[in-house]
Parts: C-alpha cells; structure tokens; sequence
C-alpha cells in the first residue's frame, strides 16, 4: 500500500480528537473485565494507549508503518505492543476483546472482509468479544463529505484542503481528500474506497465467522438500532 504522509499522520489526532467512541470502547473494555485487548487498524494509537493498565496487555496492530511510527512515539506508548500488519498477523488465542474503531470496517474491502472476521475469531479466546462500528448506508452519509476548498493554519504552515466523494457502485464510495501544504507547495491526495455494508449483512457476516451478535446500537449512547440512525455499533462474541 502507498503509505500515509507523515504531515497527515502528525495532524490526524487533531482531525480525530478523543471522543464518545472512545468512551465506549474503553467502558466496554471494563465491563468486560478485559485483561488483553486488540486494536485492529489502531492509527496512531490515541485510543490504544488509553485502553492499558497494570494486569492487561493491548496490542495496537495497522497496515500502515508511518501511523505505527507515530503511535511508538507517543506518550504512553511503552504500555502497548505494536504492529505493523493486518488481521493476518494476529496471533491465535491471544485476546479476550478485540477493538475496530474510526469506521476501520469500512476501509476493508469484500474480498478481505470475510477472512478478517474469521482472523479475529481465531484470535479471540473462548467467550471473547469483538466491538466495532460501521456507518448506516441508509443515511447516505457520503452525500454531504464533497467539500469546497478551505485554509487552515497547522504545525506545517497553512493547508489548503477539500474532499470529493462519490458512490462509485452499490455500497462502495470513494472517498478523495485533498491536502495542499502552501509552504512547499506540495499536494497530497488519497484515495479510500469505502464500503457501506447493511445491518442484515454485517450480522450474517459475523455468524458466518463463528460470532454470536449481542447488541447492535445506533450511537455511543447504547440506543438500540434502527433504521435512521447514522451508525451501527456491534457487540458480538466470539
């Protein structure tokens, strides 16, 4: 994979700050009793480091070695295992809750979707738990991501940015964003095709896998699901 720009990278928690989502992964963990948790497609770590403690091991493992590379450096970081790797890599047996946060289901294509789920259920320990969320299709959401350009001021002089988003076919949107860094007069874009999956499929997907689905909410707050919610959180056991 062509990998991330490290002025992205250095600017990602900003664009995704600590948030509800992150509430819930982290009060779920507790709930749980979690004494070892994984976090697929981890970014920089800003939610990983947060899920660590005395008595529980977390490993943090992305495709992307410019985020892992990030991720080592923060603070908190010597608490975390990290690595560079898809659900491939993942050892067997080794966790009792396992993580997909910021829409990381979405950025897994079909053809890898399938044995990623079952990647994760052989790395769960009997009785673990699998959390992630995916955007709703019903919303539409993409329909409001293409944006005009706008300037903003970062740690690397002035940006220049905007998105183009467009449903390329059923349930797949690519998704450009648009990076112009004004000081050196370099652009950066990436591509991300991203698919929306059903609430019916995502559930027949994870039974397929071996995962008993428990509860599917409509937002961070635990409301049960329906139709015209913008996300779908799932709670499934391995």
């Amino acid at each position: 994979m062509t990998d991330y720009d490290r002025r992205i990278v250095d600017l990602y928690d900003t664009d995704n700050p600590d948030g509800p989502d992150h509430d819930f992964y982290r009060a779920l963990a507790d709930e749980l009793g979690a004494e070892s948790i994984l976090d697929i497609g981890c970014g920089t770590g800003i939610l990983t480091v947060t899920l660590a403690r005395p008595g529980r091991t977390v490993v943090g493992i992305d495709p992307s070695e410019a985020m892992i590379d990030y991720a080592r450096r923060r603070p908190g970081a010597g608490t975390v295992t990290w690595t560079v790797g898809d659900s491939r890599d993942i050892r067997s047996n080794s966790c009792d809750y396992a993580v997909m946060t910021g829409n990381v289901a979405q950025h897994i294509p079909d053809d890898a979707w399938a044995r990623t789920l079952g990647d994760v259920r052989r790395a769960l320990q009997p009785g673990g738990v699998l959390a992630f969320e995916s955007r709703n299709p019903l919303a539409e959401a993409w329909r409001t991501w293409t944006t005009e350009p706008t300037t903003r001021h970062t740690r690397h002089g002035d940006l220049r940015e905007w998105t183009e988003a467009s449903e390329i076919a059923p349930g797949q949107v690519q998704l450009t964003s648009h990076s112009h860094f004004i000081a050196d007069d370099k652009q950066v874009t990436d591509v991300a095709l991203l698919t929306f999956r059903s609430g019916h499929t995502i559930r027949h997907q994870l039974e397929a896998a071996g995962f008993i689905v428990e509860a599917v909410y409509g937002d961070w707050n635990r409301t049960p699901f329906t139709d015209d919610a913008q996300l779908m959180v799932f709670v499934a056991r391995g």
